[in-house]
């Protein structure tokens, strides 16, 4: 996190341990992520100790620790999901793209994510790849839009 974006939330902020919250979201917005640099850089700022902080962020599903992938995908995790497969989907990403949830692919080009609920439970099960949504996936299924996109981003 930049001095000078400590500079500007110090005047939009009051520095109380109340505005933990809000700050974060500031700086995941700007970053992508919660770096170390920026959990210790607010951390002296609100006066919490880094434990704590950790503690709050990592509560709420909001927040990342990692850098994000170019493209963010989603496997949905709810009710309807589950039943329908959706651990599969989760477990054919985890192996194609070599991360757990919450990590990015070494080359940076994906970052994983599982989500309790996408709300689109009749299209279950349900993967989002960035912002298009992929509903009634199958392992096939799945396979096939990796490959999709794999083509199309090797032909650019």
């Amino acid at each position: 996190m930049a001095k000078d974006r400590l500079s500007k939330l110090k005047q939009e902020f009051n520095g109380e341990p109340a505005d933990l919250i809000p700050v974060l979201q500031r700086v995941q917005k700007a970053d992508g992520y919660l770096s170390r640099d920026a959990i210790a850089r607010v951390s002296r700022w609100l006066k919490v100790s880094e434990h704590e902080l950790y503690g709050v962020a990592t509560f709420y599903a909001q927040f990342r620790f990692t850098t994000p992938g170019r493209h963010h995908i989603k496997a949905c995790l709810g009710t309807a999901c589950h039943v329908q497969g959706g651990e599969q989907m989760l477990d054919v990403l985890q192996r194609r793209l070599d991360i757990k949830p919450g990590e990015t692919t070494d080359d940076g080009e994906y970052d994983l994510e599982r989500v309790a609920c996408l709300g689109c439970c009749a299209l279950a099960p349900v993967v989002t790849i960035d912002e298009k949504t992929y509903g009634q996936m199958s392992v096939l299924k799945l396979q096939r839009s990796l490959d999709e996109r794999e083509n199309i981003e090797s032909a650019s």
